[in-house]
């Protein structure tokens, strides 16, 4: 019944397409410029792309090319005065990948999209096709969808433009996807959702069928499809003269194209009366005069059927006959395969030409020639024992591999297979020979490779291995060990590749969690494993051990991993100690730090106290001898001034030297001390400087006080000495148990990777003294763009609290 009534579909609409087209209209006449004209006299033929979707292009029974784009196109390319070449495409990828390839033209009904500008040249749109919302008939009147209730189900064809766009605007509906719009009226009629939403084309082809009668329009999302005629980008006057085309083109008749193939209506059997009459006579004609032709046909071709019939099927068996075994012996003789038929007393009764060319022996000389003349050492009673064996199909092989002698007297090397024969009233051993020559020349340089390959890996100081693994999942397996496990571990290799023991068995408890995880990324991730870890021999004794090893795809989810086990022992022992070495030279300099930190205070202590004593009991003589000789010796009088000025810069010397060796500020805290540091630096230096600290700071210890306050002394140097920056930011916060420093500039910059040894004492300096702190140290700088350095430290837990 579907084919029935798409037959009926496609024969209304090439109705209306011949009574659109043939309708008596003006001819269309564009204003084009001479320019234009020229272009269209240089193209007769116009290449235009097309979609094959109804109502727009489809193809009826006598592939006629019918729909709305087809009328449209070939209303404007006769006011073009060019000819149509039609190009049909499945989709709009296909369609957009060609005029990419320049196959095609022009294209009507296509939509405007971003991508779609790269390649296209759109028009004013000629045609307006909404979304509509389609429901069971009722007095409801229509509905909107931003107060419709969650109970109310709403289908839509997913992918598609309406789906995205209610997705995206109506966020309090409750869409259901289909696969077709068709799907989604049929959801309504069973009441399996309440609305459909389709565009008014789709709909005006669903409505033709009778079961969607009860639905009716309720309303519309409010996103229409605006039809365009799209050209090539690389074609301007095309683009050009289709504008002109389309505005010559009258409203009506766009109107009157819309209501020809957008018809929202059902067919009522009354519309069509006349032309179903006419086309109820037309068939019956057609009827009428095949049946008389195919019954003179009948009369005239039955005697000749009745007379060649016997004849074509003795010579149709005869020639099939002939072919197959044609194609029989052409096989047989052609094959790669030796057969042989043997007679119980031994001798051949037939060889193919594929043993004759194995043996050496010209054609049909082979034959009645004992078994024995190919194989030596085939005895009678050997032979006889073989055929009983055979034909009664005792247990046992019936393949072997022997060396069959030749016609030269040279031997080749050949797998045997044999099996019995009952043809007609004889009897027959089939022996069936394959030149395994290269097999065995292939077997025997395996066999050299893998002896040489053990010699390798045995005298390798290192233990090499494979690890395989059939398939994604399964169980992974140590293929081969070498023999020098036996002397690095003391087992043997066939103890190690026991599924239970590996190499995991010898890796040390304490290292065995790390082992096990490297392991497992590696193989999940089929990617090279790395491991550096303890092992324990046979007799418990320690090694370091590094695997490294090397992951091969080898089709098919197979992989497999080739590695090798070194003992580094005595280096890691090396680098055990050179650590240990290196950590306490750093606790060495740590403590000869604090010592020269706790020294520098002590004398600062002393240079203010006693120093500072001495000079104001100085000062106070020099002003009580200026109050007992004021205005007796001028001489005197300035002699007394001059040694004022004197006690006044040595006080300022003594601050001076203090300050340098212990600044007091960092008694009231790092905070201070830094905002302190950064204005002395700034007036010293006229260089702007931004300083933000925290407001509440915990007491730091002194230690990690004084290195960072050294840092940023160290760090502001570097900006006065080597930066050339017109501005510096400071920067310090606490981020949880870490006190963070920053010091930017907007200097010339530098390259961290590229600097000269001996030439970066002061970096090398700041880095050593917060690894002694325990924290961190980053430079980030590029040449031109500034220096930012960073310094964090830990906080202990008491200063945190």
């Amino acid at each position: 019944m579907k084919s029935v009534l798409s037959s009926l579909c496609l024969l209304l609409m090439l109705c209306a397409s011949t009574t659109w087209a043939d309708a008596t209209r003006l001819p269309l006449r564009p204003a084009y410029a001479a320019e234009q004209r020229a272009w269209l006299k240089a193209h007769p033929v116009l290449r235009v792309g097309l979609i094959q979707q109804a109502p727009w292009v489809q193809r009826v029974q006598n592939r006629q090319l019918v729909g709305a784009n087809i009328d449209l196109m070939k209303r404007l390319l006769e006011g073009m005065g060019v000819t149509p070449d039609w190009h049909l495409y499945p989709d709009l990828p296909a369609l957009e990948r060609a005029a990419a390839a320049g196959e095609v033209d022009l294209a009507p009904g296509l939509q405007q999209t971003p991508a779609g500008l790269r390649i296209w040249h759109y028009s004013m749109p000629y045609l307006r096709v909404p979304h509509l919302v389609v429901g069971e008939r009722s007095g409801s009147g229509s509905v909107d969808l931003d107060q419709l209730p969650l109970e109310q189900i709403v289908a839509v064809r997913v992918p598609s433009q309406a789906a995205e766009y209610l997705e995206r605007t109506h966020t309090n509906l409750r869409l259901k996807p289909t696969s077709s719009e068709r799907a989604a009226l049929l959801q309504v009629l069973n009441q399996e959702v309440s609305y459909a939403v389709l565009d008014e084309a789709s709909l005006s082809l669903q409505l033709r069928e009778s079961r969607f009668t009860n639905l009716s329009i309720v309303g519309d999302i409010g996103l229409p499809q605006l039809l365009r005629l799209a050209t090539r980008r690389d074609q301007p006057l095309l683009s050009d003269i289709v504008d002109r085309t389309l505005q010559a083109l009258p409203a009506r008749e766009l109107e009157e194209l819309r209501d020809t193939w957008l018809p929202l209506r059902y067919p009522q059997s009354t519309d069509f009366v006349g032309f179903w009459k006419t086309l109820t006579l037309f068939l019956f004609l057609l009827l009428t005069l095949v049946a008389t032709a195919l019954y003179r046909q009948r009369q005239q071709t039955r005697l000749l059927e009745r007379g060649l019939l016997g004849a074509r099927a003795q010579l149709d068996s005869h020639q099939q006959a002939a072919e197959a075994l044609r194609l029989s012996q052409f096989s047989i003789d052609n094959s790669t395969v030796g057969i042989l038929w043997v007679n119980w007393d031994s001798h051949l009764r037939y060889a193919n030409g594929a043993a004759e060319r194995m043996l050496g022996y010209r054609p049909g000389e082979l034959v009645d020639r004992p078994l024995s003349q190919v194989e030596p050492s085939l005895d009678m009673d050997r032979w006889l024992r073989l055929w009983k064996r055979v034909r009664e199909q005792e247990d046992g092989s019936s393949s072997f591999e022997i060396d069959c002698l030749r016609a030269d007297g040279s031997r080749m090397p050949a797998d045997v297979s044999l099996s019995f024969l009952r043809y007609r009233q004889a009897e027959y051993l089939v022996v069936f020979l394959s030149d395994v020559t290269e097999r065995r020349r292939a077997r025997a340089a395996l066999e050299e490779s893998e002896a040489r390959f053990k010699g390798i890996a045995g005298n390798v100081p290192g233990l090499v291995f494979r690890l395989e693994r059939a398939a994604p999942g399964q169980v992974v397996n140590f293929a081969y060990i070498s023999e020098a496990s036996q002397e690095m571990v003391g087992w043997p290799a066939r103890e190690l590749q026991r599924e239970e023991r590996g190499i995991r068995s010898l890796v040390h408890p304490q290292d065995l969690a790390s082992y096990l995880n490297s392991q497992t990324l590696a193989l999940e991730g089929e990617s090279d494993w790395y491991w550096q870890g303890r092992i324990l021999t046979r007799d418990d004794e320690v090694l370091w051990a590094d695997i490294r090893t090397t992951a091969r795809p080898l089709g098919g989810g197979r992989m497999v991993w080739d590695g090798i086990l070194w003992d580094i022992t005595e280096n890691k022992l090396a680098e055990l100690a050179l650590a240990d070495s290196r950590a306490r030279l750093r606790e060495l300099s740590a403590h000869l730090e604090s010592v020269r930190e706790e020294e520098k205070a002590r004398i600062a202590r002393e240079v203010h106290d006693e120093l500072g004593q001495v000079l104001t009991v100085l000062k106070l003589e020099t002003a009580m001898c200026e109050l007992a000789c004021a205005g007796q010796i001028p001489a005197l009088d300035e002699r007394l001034a001059s040694m004022k000025r004197l006690i006044a810069q040595l006080f300022q010397l003594v601050r001076d030297v203090a300050t340098a060796l212990r600044p007091p500020i960092l008694d009231a805290g790092i905070a201070s001390a830094i905002e302190w540091q950064v204005r002395r630096f700034e007036e010293r230096t006229q260089i702007p400087c931004l300083v933000e600290v925290p407001e509440h700071l915990m007491q730091l210890p002194d230690a990690q006080a004084i290195g960072l306050f050294r840092i940023l002394q160290e760090a502001l140097t570097n900006v006065m000495r080597h930066a050339g920056a017109h501005s510096v930011e400071v920067h310090l916060w606490q981020e949880d148990d870490t006190l963070c420093l920053s010091v930017a500039d907007d200097g010339k910059g530098f390259d961290p990777a590229q600097r000269k040894p001996g030439q970066s004492f002061g970096l090398v300096g700041m880095q050593e003294r917060m690894l002694m702190l325990g924290g961190q140290l980053q430079i980030d700088s590029r040449p031109g763009e500034g220096t930012t350095l960073y310094a964090r430290i830990t906080l202990d837990e008491e200063v945190t609290a």
